[in-house]
């Protein structure tokens, strides 16, 4: 009995402290990443195999089992299922607990039901182009970003990116085969994207198959986009061979540049990099999330069980959008269907797609015409 007693003291104190922690500071992430961060340091013997990308069960998707990736808002064409143009799906962080550092990939996990949301609310906006391949890989768990070690951080992202890199690989040799492809990523995946896209594509015969990177929601300065050889930001709505980039923010806040420079900002309602605000009647819509995204930070990675289904009919004109010192800044979204995606203080990082699903969607097909009317006319990329 006494030990239950001390054990239940210990709990409530806990809690007391937390609280008073998250009183204090305001700032309830920090206390989480003290609460329910790794015990242990970096431990090779906690990680998954390494994926092999000739077993289907490595891929969120591929057009053979496309799955949630083929979903479309009420109202929308169905997705296609024959294209000349792939693209290669790098998804963000599902993996929000603290048992390692990276993903163990258990299929039966809130982390797997996380993926699944992003395959339906994010890389489906790509499925009115292109045939849509999305490793699974063992992603950096969400602590590396809060309370890692700079040692274990850059372990924790070489180990995720090391997959990323073979899944591009193998898409390369086995699916693509010489044929144009997209690149599409938010956050996490973002950060290994443009590093797959200086390492591997950019100043190399990859760079003229590139049609073009949506890279989102991580910082991206213009000072790393500088330093690309052919491979430039995107200077309007058709340009090839390009990425465009976007931190999606809230009006009236004042979004965290992280200390690392004035990030590069392309709109996504008027494709113009940095510029003037563009007017919401520029919306061709934004479709409100399917399925609920698991954000149990504490806690086991159960799954919860969480269904998607059809997507809703797009909403026009959902907001202005302007590029403001790196940061695309929009509409306040309080009492929309978008408001459980503000991460708090008006940071909308998870509107990064689903605010602009129908913008990203014509875009990437207006992309794709303009690479293959200039393959016409040009030659076909080496």
């Amino acid at each position: 009995m006494k030990i239950f007693l001390r054990v239940v003291l210990i709990a409530v104190a806990l809690l007391i402290a937390a609280a008073a922690a998250i009183y204090f500071t305001g700032n309830t992430i920090t206390v989480i990443a003290m609460v329910g961060r790794q015990s242990h340091g970096w431990d090779m013997a906690y990680k998954a195999p390494a994926p092999d990308y000739a077993d289907a069960k490595n891929w969120a998707a591929f057009p053979a089992k496309p799955g949630l990736t083929a979903l479309v808002p009420k109202g929308v064409p169905p997705a296609v299922t024959q294209s000349q143009v792939d693209v290669f799906f790098i998804h963000p962080t599902g993996y929000l607990h603290g048992a390692d550092w990276n993903s163990r990939m258990d299929p039966h996990t809130a982390t797997e039901e996380n993926t699944n949301w992003m395959l339906a609310n994010q890389a489906s906006a790509f499925n009115g182009c292109c045939l849509i391949y999305a490793p699974r890989y063992r992603e950096a768990s969400i602590y590396r970003y809060l309370s890692a070690s700079p040692d274990i951080a850059r372990k924790a992202a070489d180990l995720a990116y090391g997959d990323v890199d073979r899944a591009f690989s193998y898409f390369l040799e086995h699916y693509s085969k010489g044929r144009p492809f997209i690149i599409a990523s938010h956050s996490q995946g973002t950060e290994h994207g443009f590093r797959l896209l200086r390492e591997r594509i950019d100043g190399t015969p990859l760079a003229a198959r590139l049609v073009a990177a949506y890279l989102i929601g991580y910082p991206m300065t213009d000072e790393a986009a500088a330093k690309l050889k052919t491979v430039h930001v995107c200077t309007n709505a058709t340009d090839t061979h390009c990425f465009v980039h976007w931190q999606t923010w809230g009006e009236g806040n004042s979004p965290d540049s992280r200390g690392g420079g004035k990030a590069v900002c392309v709109n996504p309602l008027n494709w113009q990099r940095d510029g003037t605000m563009a007017a919401k009647s520029l919306s061709r819509g934004a479709v409100p999330p399917s399925g609920k995204f698991a954000p149990g930070f504490l806690g086991s990675d159960t799954p919860t069980g969480t269904v998607f289904g059809p997507l809703d009919p797009p909403i026009r004109a959902a907001t202005w959008a302007e590029c403001r010192n790196g940061f695309l800044i929009v509409a306040d979204q309080s009492g929309t269907p978008f408001a459980k995606l503000d991460l708090g203080r008006g940071n909308y990082h998870g509107m990064d797609y689903p605010l602009f699903a129908i913008d990203i969607r014509e875009n990437a097909k207006a992309r794709v015409e303009a690479y293959i009317k200039d393959q016409l006319t040009d030659g076909p990329a080496p």
